[in-house]
């Protein structure tokens, strides 16, 4: 890439090349790019954990990965689109910007699921449970605001 490319950066010395899979160009602050680089590191983390965790949940956090790391390293962005078991999920969501109807109605149900078991568990603590509750609908809600794409044919 050229200097006079629209895809590059200058910053200070270095020149940063924009993301060749996502066509984002990485913050020019050093500083960002660290605090987005720890943020995305969390997050993934977090999405890790969600998948042994029924209560947390895996996809907005490797979503929020994958987001933080584009504005942050190429390298960190390139490394979860290739990711085997993550890999697949970003360059979907990140091609398509929908999800397909049966994953939603399963993640629907997954929260369904873990939600009964909670509010099961907090019996004789009605703050709780209905901080349990309050937190689920407003997934459902996201989750419904997110584009639905149909099969393919």
């Amino acid at each position: 890439m050229h200097a006079d490319d629209p895809k590059t950066r200058t910053t200070g010395t270095a020149s940063v090349v924009a993301n060749p899979h996502s066509g984002t160009v990485p913050h020019g602050s050093r500083w960002v790019r660290a605090l987005l680089l720890i943020c995305g590191s969390v997050a993934l983390a977090l999405g890790v954990a969600g998948i042994f965790l029924p209560v947390l949940p895996t996809t907005p956090f490797v979503l929020l990965a994958a987001s933080c790391y584009a504005k942050a390293s190429p390298r960190f962005h390139a490394w979860l689109m290739r990711h085997r078991l993550f890999g697949p999920l970003v360059r979907d969501w990140e091609t398509h910007r929908s999800i397909p109807l049966r994953i939603k109605w399963l993640a629907i149900g997954s929260m369904a699921v873990s939600t009964c078991g909670s509010v099961y568990m907090l019996q004789g603590r009605p703050w709780l449970q209905a901080s349990v509750i309050g937190f689920v609908l407003c997934g459902v809600f996201w989750l419904s605001r997110i584009p639905t794409r149909e099969r393919r044919p």
